[in-house]
């Protein structure tokens, strides 16, 4: 029996297993899941799908079954639609915890001049400055520059007619009062008085929402000024 001689042909080289194949990949809810724990905004449901590599479709399903899920079981926190996004949310029944932890030996409330002024502008945006000093009747100078720095409020262009900057409330105002959009604040007509019609330098109001001025004053000056 004579021997064959050996081939000089190179053995075939099976490819190297793919690290990203399915056995390897979370659960599409587990996937979620970890996104939503690490990110600091809501996420839309677009990106989710990009990044998770699901049809939209699916995505929002199981958004909206864990959500549904956290609230069965009473977790301490939910799954939320906020701007435009989804994020979690410590539940409402947990805010007093929650607050004396997050609170404790430091001062993060707004001054009632400062949430004076943040209301103006959600009511009334795009507003100047001079505008919000005159509904208030005080300069709020000091509290608009306040407020962009907690980026609450943000420049919102020029006025064409006084060339005055123009302030409205940011993506990250909605996500701190949980709303999805502006159309959420609550109306105004139960807090304001009956003869607020008659009121000639106070705001405008329409259905119970502030509708802006027809003119805007190039500026006005006041007597009194807030503290920041």
């Amino acid at each position: 029996m004579t021997e064959q001689p050996a081939s000089d042909a190179p053995e075939p080289i099976e490819p190297a297993p793919d690290r990203a194949s399915e056995q390897d990949m979370p659960s599409l809810r587990a996937g979620i899941e970890a996104i939503l724990l690490v990110v600091d905004e809501p996420v839309p449901e677009v990106s989710l799908a990009q990044i998770l590599e699901r049809p939209r479709d699916e995505v929002v399903g199981t958004l909206r079954e864990l959500a549904a899920e956290y609230t069965e079981q009473g977790r301490g926190f939910e799954l939320r639609e906020i701007a435009g996004g989804w994020r979690y949310y410590t539940r409402d029944t947990c805010a007093a915890v929650v607050e004396r932890f997050v609170t404790e030996g430091q001062q993060a409330r707004l001054t009632q001049a400062a949430l004076e002024t943040l209301a103006v502008v959600a009511y009334r945006q795009p507003v100047s400055r001079a505008r919000i000093s005159a509904i208030r009747g005080v300069s709020s100078d000091g509290v608009v520059r306040t407020l962009t720095l907690r980026g609450l409020i943000e420049e919102a262009g020029q006025d064409p007619e006084t060339q005055a900057h123009l302030y409205r409330t940011t993506r990250y105002f909605l996500e701190r009062l949980g709303l999805r959009s502006l159309d959420e604040l609550p109306d105004l007509a139960p807090y304001l008085p009956d003869d607020v019609e008659d009121l000639e330098e106070g705001p405008h109001w329409a259905n119970g929402r502030a509708r802006p001025a027809a003119e805007e004053p190039a500026n006005e000056e006041s007597t009194a000024s807030d503290s920041d």
